[in-house]
């Protein structure tokens, strides 16, 4: 099945063949159903706010990612008795960790892609380990200055990033999944 397929009007069960092998990839197999249920029913009673305009497939998976961050939340606040559901856990860190790693692998040509001061300030400071305070004196500015660079680069590579891709991050702003624009 195919995103095209998928309107607000096709029937739950369409968009259920549609998502599950989403949420399968991000949830223990002993929840898929459980948070399944959840996402039908946020699409069910949120669909009409959906805007005629707006894209359907995005913002069903935007309302999955949801869920399953939601999902997540509730199952690290949960005692020791679910110990089962930590060794999951830890595969689903390690998906993270694999998403992180192939959107590492981007970093380099979007650095280079940053006027020179800035690709200057990140590859030294972000990729060569450099101090504030070293990376400075290499490129003979001052620190505060130095910091400046920094900063802007890294709100250029942001948006270099989110023009590139949809980025999901958790609560303490890690990169839990991304999705390449088309």
């Amino acid at each position: 099945m195919s995103p095209a397929d998928l309107d607000p009007g096709c029937d739950l069960r369409r968009i259920a063949l549609h998502i599950r092998p989403f949420v399968e990839r991000r949830v223990p197999a002993s929840d898929v159903d459980d948070v399944m249920q959840e996402i039908l029913q946020r699409v069910h009673s949120g669909a009409d706010a959906l805007d005629e305009d707006g894209r359907f497939v995005a913002w069903l998976h935007r309302v999955a990612r949801n869920v399953i961050i939601d999902h997540h939340r509730r199952g690290s606040r949960r005692d020791a008795k679910h110990a089962a559901f930590a060794t999951e856990w830890r595969d689903d860190a390690e998906e993270r960790q694999d998403a992180l790693a192939s959107l590492a692998v981007f970093v380099r040509a979007f650095v280079d892609m940053l006027p020179t001061p800035y690709r200057e300030a990140l590859r030294l400071t972000e990729i060569d380990g450099l101090t504030m305070r070293e990376a400075a004196e290499r490129e003979g500015v001052s620190i505060s200055g130095m910091k400046s660079r920094v900063q802007r680069g890294r709100r250029l590579l942001r948006e270099l990033f989110e023009a590139c891709c949809e980025i999901a991050l958790d609560a303490r702003g890690r990169v839990v999944e991304y999705t390449p624009r088309r």
